[in-house]
């Protein structure tokens, strides 16, 4: 005799009941019929946002049976809401909701170039709102010292100065040694330019192009990625690939983190 449930839908007719799993960040499942392999990296109401391992987005139905999980079919279902997790800014740190821009301190960070200040603001804008920090660019550092002597440093009134291409023997690196006040941080990374700070990664390429000697650098990368070259173009390309501290090299965040805490030291 065949049995029936309470909806008069035959028993051997129905599927098989599946497991359901919340939609958890970093969840790694497989969407079930297709090749696409990633994790979870948002949930919305009856969509998940997964991310495979070269950081390709791509948006599904959160439908039933939809979804793999170690081999084994499952139903993703929205995670439980609890207490709101704090939010934080681009650079990692904890957003404060609702804080207003600190005065201006005395000190000041100052970066070579546009592209290192725009690069920084849209990492640590937030932060350096919050501790009243400003940072201003030099387009270069030839002219360091006599720029460290106009600005007059104290305790009261720190400098940090981020320096591209910072590595030994390197004209960078004999200008960052002429600089010798207690109340000056000159820091850098060794790329030859802030350009290279961004992970090849965040901008869909292997890694960045080796320019040879004796053409512009920038111009030189253009054209080794096939992008037209109009190097403006091209760094605000750049800039639009970077929401987070995630998408910059470590060598970089480490300098720049540096730099707010001497600047910012009681």
């Amino acid at each position: 005799m065949r049995e029936y449930s309470p909806d008069l839908t035959p028993q051997w007719k129905r599927p098989k009941a599946v497991p359901e799993v919340a939609a958890e960040p970093d969840l790694v499942v497989e969407v079930a019929g297709t090749d696409f392999c990633g994790a979870v990296v948002a949930c919305e109401a009856g969509t998940v946002t997964l991310e495979d391992r070269f950081g390709k987005r791509r948006v599904f139905p959160m439908e039933p049976r939809a979804f793999l999980l170690d081999g084994a079919v499952v139903t993703l279902v929205r995670p439980p809401r609890g207490p709101a997790a704090p939010s934080r800014t681009a650079s990692g740190s904890i957003a404060v909701p609702g804080a207003r821009a600190r005065v201006a301190r005395a000190g000041r960070i100052y970066v070579e170039g546009r592209h290192d200040a725009e690069l920084v603001e849209r990492v640590w804008g937030d932060d350096l709102r919050i501790e009243g920090v400003v940072v201003e660019y030099l387009e270069g550092i030839d002219d360091l010292p006599a720029v460290v002597a106009e600005f007059g440093p104290a305790a009261d009134a720190r400098l940090g100065v981020l320096v591209d291409h910072l590595v030994p023997g390197s004209k960078e690196s004999r200008i960052a040694a002429s600089v010798t006040s207690p109340h000056v941080l000159v820091a850098g990374h060794p790329y030859v330019d802030v350009w290279q700070a961004v992970k090849p990664s965040a901008l869909g390429i292997a890694a960045w192009p080796v320019v040879a000697r004796g053409q512009d650098w920038k111009t030189g990368i253009c054209r080794a990625l096939g992008w037209p070259e109009n190097t403006g173009a091209a760094w605000q390309h750049i800039l639009s690939r970077v929401g987070s501290y995630k998408d910059l090299e470590p060598t970089l965040l480490g300098r720049v983190e540096e730099l707010i805490d001497f600047v910012t030291a009681p």
